[in-house]
């Protein structure tokens, strides 16, 4: 078992390179609930950093996916790193120089406020240009400086958003200098400014990879990487679409500011779910360079399924356990009361992300394979989904619409990778107990939110029966993993 002590244990620390900067971020919607000037400003930044995302997925272009599948073939080895970097540093110039000439353009097109554009271009930038860096830290397994660069880039960002917000009001009326840099209104300028600030300080402290890889441009190798990431690209758009569209969707499809306002309470409540996609993201940076230094193993698929087993039973765990204790983390998370009508979403959006986590642990087959083309195929049915189902349930069901279509989105493409999976990559998944697991799961949540509304008399039991019947099942090879 000693190759799933190193997995979990790197997870681990990954987790940590996770878990700890978006706990800060998740922490910071108590900020931005109580200090933003209601759900439309939040709906605001919201749509702002949906809009980065996307750009995010579009200036990477599978390039990191292709670093690691290429990494590990000997005949590049040596070129890999610098050809990746060469690339992504081209094209980011590129954009930045066309973006900011063209900025009216963009505004008029997608619809951002020119006063907010500019943070915007600098943040997809500054961001781009560290996509290489990073991946070169996990596949040389150096998660601790991972972790911690990882870490100080969001403790900037929240600990700016704490003095911007918070403190700079009344700090600016005592200490005179502090006038210069204070404007009345400006409360979303700071959030973005935060950021530029976090992304420039972190490219700062990545700088010297830049100084320390070889300079040199295989342009057969980056053919190949293209040809490869390509598919990761439509792929990551797709799921960029199905996880963030909405947002964008609620202010156009809606009304006047309703859309920003149900945009903001949505986003607020759908951070909720954001335990989820912790742990799925955390997991998911621990395997991915796994799945591809183990691809050649004789016992690969057998390690595959034992692993996706874990992260159904971890996932299901944690999907009752922020159910139930829903109401209490409203009631710290999110200050105001105007966005606790959007609460309704909670489960229905951490369902819809448990399915994604095991879609990415389903993935792996074409990813080993090189049939990457299946994985954007399924993401296009994904995005096709969302965006239809959004449009159909948006004008009569606002945000509930949205989260009914990101669930009906992210199950299709779980189900669609296990289906083709089974064909070209077979793999011994124990589908009995991800179903028992996940069944149980999902009855013990509707009992506990929608029938019995949270009564912990009924929903901590529900709780405990589920981990008694996880230890009757699991104990043997729980105890194997965890053993130090």
């Amino acid at each position: 078992m000693s190759t799933f002590q190193k997995l979990f244990k790197q997870t681990f620390i990954y987790g940590l390179a996770t878990v700890l900067p978006r706990m800060l971020s998740f922490l910071l919607v108590i900020v931005h609930t109580k200090y933003l000037e209601g759900p439309v400003s939040y709906g605001r930044v919201t749509i702002l950093f949906s809009w980065i995302i996307v750009f995010n997925v579009i200036l990477a272009y599978g390039m990191e996916t292709s670093f690691f599948r290429f990494l590990n073939q000997n005949k590049y080895k040596d070129k890999v790193t610098s050809t990746s970097a060469i690339s992504i540093v081209i094209t980011t110039f590129i954009f930045g120089v066309l973006a900011f000439l063209c900025q009216d353009i963009i505004s008029s097109l997608i619809g951002i406020e020119k006063e907010f554009l500019t943070y915007v271009i600098l943040i997809l930038v500054l961001d781009a240009l560290v996509i290489i860096p990073f991946a070169d830290l996990r596949a040389n397994e150096k998660p601790v400086k991972y972790s911690v660069i990882k870490i100080a880039n969001v403790i900037i960002y929240a600990g700016l958003n704490v003095f911007f917000l918070i403190f700079l009001p009344e700090l600016s009326q005592k200490v005179t200098w502090l006038q210069s840099i204070y404007f009345e209104n400006f409360e979303i300028q700071y959030v973005f400014l935060s950021l530029v600030a976090a992304s420039g300080i972190t490219l700062l402290l990545m700088l010297p990879f830049y100084f320390r890889v070889s300079h040199r441009f295989d342009k057969e190798l980056w053919k190949k990487m293209m040809i490869y990431g390509s598919p990761i690209l439509i792929s990551g758009l797709a799921f960029a679409i199905n996880e963030h569209f909405d947002k964008i969707l609620l202010e156009w499809m809606l009304e006047g500011e309703q859309g920003l306002f149900d945009s903001g309470a949505y986003a607020a409540c759908y951070k909720l779910a954001l335990f989820m996609t912790l742990f799925a993201t955390a997991f998911r940076l621990g395997i991915e360079p796994f799945f591809f230094s183990h691809a050649t193993d004789k016992n690969a698929p057998k390690t595959y399924a034992i692993i996706t087993k874990y992260f159904v039973i971890f996932g299901s765990l944690i999907l009752l356990s922020v159910i139930i204790f829903s109401d209490l983390l409203k009631e710290f998370m999110i200050k105001s009361p105007e966005y606790w009508e959007a609460m309704v979403v909670v489960p229905i959006i951490l369902l819809a992300n448990l399915c994604l986590g095991i879609y990415h642990n389903l993935s792996v087959w074409y990813k080993i394979t090189d049939k990457t083309k299946f994985g954007a195929y399924i993401s296009i049915v994904g995005a096709i989904i969302t965006l239809a189902l959004n449009f159909l349930l948006i004008p009569k069901y606002s945000y509930l619409g949205s989260a009914i279509a990101t669930l009906a989105a992210y199950g299709t493409m779980m189900l669609l990778s296990w289906y083709f999976g089974k064909k070209y990559y077979p793999i011994p998944y124990n589908l009995k107990k991800i179903g028992m697991y996940l069944t149980i799961s999902i009855v013990f949540s509707i009992l506990s939110f929608y029938v019995f509304e949270s009564n912990y008399m009924i929903s901590i039991p529900l709780l405990l029966l589920f981990l008694v019947i996880l230890y009757a099942f699991e104990k043997k090879e729980l105890k194997q993993i965890l053993k130090i």
